[in-house]
C-alpha cells in the first residue's frame, strides 16, 4: 500500500440501505421529511383531498354556528336544517350532547378545519411539515373520528332526531381521517407492518363499509317514520 493510499482511504459506500436508514433517522428526529419523486403525485391527492373535505366540514359547522346563534337570539326560530320530526337540527341543538364542553360544538369544527385547510394549502405549496406536526393532525383527526361516533350514537339512540349539518360533518370526517392517516402511516414508516399496509390499502373499501353500515343504522332506527312516507 502506498503511501498516498494511507493518507487518503477511500470513500465509504453508501448503499440504498443506508440512504433509507438515514431518511429514517430523519423522521424519528425533529426534520421534515423530503418525499421520494414518486411519492408527489400520492402527497398532492392528499392535499387535494384534505382541501375538500377541510373546506365541506368547515361549511357545514360554520352553517351549524349561525344557525345556532339565530336560535340563541330567537327561541322561536326554525333552523333552515329541520325538515320534518327525524332530519331536524333544532331538536339536536338544543340538547346537553350539542354543548359537550360548555359551548356549541360546532365552534370546535369551525376552529379546526382551517387548520386542515391550511396544511393542505401548504402542502401544494411545497411545504414540509415535521414529525410532530403531522403527529398532532393524526391526533386532531382521531379525536374527531371518536366524537363523530359518540354523536352518531346520541343522535340515534338518545337523542332521536338527526341533524343535517352535523352528518355533513360525519361524512367529510370520516374520509378525512382516512386520508390523513394513510398518509402519516407511510410517512413514518408503519406501513412496513403487513396489517398496517393491508390497512392503508383498504381504506377506501373500509370508507365505503362505514357509509353503508351508518346509512343502514339510521334506516332500522327511524322505520316506523321512513315507511309513512312511502
Amino acid at each position: 500500500m502506498s503511501t498516498l493510499d494511507r493518507l487518503d482511504p477511500p470513500a465509504p459506500d453508501v448503499s440504498d440501505d443506508a440512504s433509507d436508514g438515514l431518511a429514517e433517522e430523519a423522521w424519528e428526529g425533529d426534520l421534515p421529511l423530503e418525499a421520494a419523486p414518486e411519492d408527489a403525485p400520492r402527497e398532492r391527492t392528499t392535499a387535494w383531498l384534505m382541501l375538500l373535505l377541510g373546506a365541506i366540514g368547515l361549511a357545514a359547522a360554520g352553517a351549524l354556528l349561525v344557525e345556532r346563534i339565530f336560535l340563541l337570539i330567537d327561541p322561536a326560530y326554525v333552523p333552515s336544517c329541520s325538515f320534518n320530526p327525524v332530519l331536524s337540527c333544532g331538536s339536536v341543538m338544543t340538547t346537553p350532547q350539542a354543548s359537550v364542553f360548555g359551548f356549541p360544538n360546532p365552534i370546535i369544527g369551525v376552529a379546526t378545519f382551517p387548520v386542515v385547510i391550511t396544511t393542505a394549502a401548504a402542502m401544494l405549496a411545497g411545504a414540509r411539515m415535521r414529525r410532530w406536526y403531522w403527529l398532532g393532525m393524526q391526533a386532531g383527526v382521531t379525536f374527531g373520528l371518536v366524537a363523530v361516533h359518540w354523536l352518531i350514537f346520541q343522535s340515534l339512540y338518545r337523542i332521536g332526531a338527526l341533524c343535517p349539518y352535523c352528518m355533513v360533518v360525519w361524512a367529510a370526517m370520516v374520509p378525512l381521517f382516512a386520508v390523513v392517516t394513510s398518509w402519516v402511516a407511510r410517512s413514518c414508516g408503519w406501513t412496513r407492518r403487513t396489517w398496517v399496509a393491508d390497512l392503508v390499502a383498504l381504506r377506501w373499501w373500509l370508507v365505503g363499509l362505514w357509509f353503508v353500515v351508518v346509512t343502514a343504522l339510521i334506516g332500522i332506527e327511524f322505520w316506523d317514520y321512513w315507511r309513512t312516507l312511502l
